[in-house]
């Protein structure tokens, strides 16, 4: 017998029992569902929830994998087994079996941890409250492990998951009413409960065995700690551009980000308007804080004020959160009007965050878990300013 059989008679066994969500979700996450409608006025299309969440990871899927060669490659260069020098994004001492091996040991039991706890969450709650298990999740389960530090234990992942999903989501009905992005809300979690394993400022790298009395593992400052510190870095522009940076795994390669956000806005599943008033906020901030810096000089929060108002896109998790966190469908501003004003404000906090926050010198997260909040609230104003406009013009005709 078929697995499509089996499932199917499962589906049919356990239909109207509180097991039924949960072999209709195997069922249609595996085959697409076979229930037609029969009255009424329908609008066909060709994406549902499940096309659109396929999208996104298919957008994070280099991320993902350049992030696993990278992990490889920072360990490699810290040991000095690799030069910075002759790597290249073409250089074969980049893209080796090794690199990719090494990072892909740590990355992808992050990654089975986020799949396995979410979505068994997920499943324990749509039994117990009887409704659909939908796809959200399988985006929110790529982006975790993008976010966190590679070197996290998995047990802590997995307590941040089940808080992130329970909390972040199922509390508000699942998928589609949550208002926090649940993956920001599992690293906020991370980020208060354990805030040694989440200063923002390290980068996990694999040390020599235990034969050979060194530690197993060290880490050290990423550039944009480096930054906050006023310390020299040999990392190019370019370097940073492209991604061979230290970081975490998702928020290193600008290049791929750029890309992966042309796709989501060609795909229609990213809000062009967010991304790039999130862009121009930034930009606006960090063109206010370079004319400020000359008088902050000798100021712990010199170093940053001074950073080119361009660079801020280049390091940390800003580009990464613009395009992937904040043009979230579900926790972001619906309104044309709301969109602009809710990703500028992104943007525009998301540096000053970073800037007088120099011992975590990221501001990405907390910028849009706050204005996640504060969406609903600028829907309503907009519609509300919409509305007057047209009472003033039914007066006036």
């Amino acid at each position: 017998m078929s697995l499509k059989s089996n499932l199917h008679n499962l589906k049919e066994k356990y239909k109207g029992t509180k097991m039924a969500p949960a072999f209709n979700a195997l069922h249609t996450f595996v085959y697409l569902p076979n229930e037609v409608t029969h009255s009424g006025s329908h609008v066909r299309v060709a994406d549902d929830l499940k096309r659109t969440m396929n999208t996104v990871i298919m957008a994070l899927v280099p991320c993902l994998i350049f992030g696993m060669f990278n992990a490889g490659y920072q360990h490699y260069l810290a040991t000095g087994e690799i030069q910075a020098a002759t790597a290249g994004f073409l250089s074969p001492e980049f893209w080796t079996m090794d690199n990719f091996l090494l990072g892909a040991g740590k990355i992808l039991p992050l990654v089975l941890v986020s799949y396995i706890i979410g979505l068994g969450v997920e499943f324990i709650f749509a039994i117990i409250k009887g409704h659909e298990v939908e796809e959200g999740y399988l985006v929110s389960g790529m982006l975790i492990p993008l976010i966190v530090p590679v070197d996290i234990p998995l047990w802590m992942l997995a307590v941040a998951v089940i808080f992130g999903v329970v909390i972040g989501k199922e509390v508000f009905g699942g998928t589609g009413m949550n208002i926090l992005n649940p993956a920001l809300t599992v690293r906020a979690f991370l980020f208060f409960a354990y805030p040694t394993w989440m200063t923002g400022d390290k980068v996990w790298v694999e040390g020599a065995t235990a034969a050979t009395g060194t530690p197993d593992a060290f880490s050290g400052e990423t550039i944009l700690g480096s930054l906050a510190q006023a310390k020299e870095h040999s990392y190019s522009v370019m370097d940073q551009f492209l991604g061979f940076i230290p970081g975490s795994v998702g928020e290193t390669s600008t290049l791929l980000i750029l890309l992966a956000g042309l796709f989501l806005i060609f795909t229609k599943i990213g809000s062009w308007r967010i991304m790039l008033s999130a862009v121009v906020g930034s930009v606006i901030m960090g063109l206010i804080f370079n004319q400020i810096a000359p008088s902050m000089e000798g100021t712990k929060f010199f170093a940053l004020m001074n950073l080119p108002y361009w660079q801020h896109l280049l390091v940390g998790g800003l580009a990464f959160g613009i395009v992937f966190m904040a043009t979230d469908p579900v926790s972001a501003a619906q309104t044309n009007k709301g969109k602009w004003i809710y990703g500028f404000l992104i943007g525009f906090m998301s540096v000053m965050i970073r800037v007088f926050n120099p011992a975590f010198p990221e501001g990405v997260m907390l910028a849009i878990l706050l204005m996640n909040v504060f969406a609903p609230t600028i829907d309503h104003y907009v519609v509300q300013g919409n509305v007057k406009k047209r009472l003033k013009r039914v007066k006036t005709a």
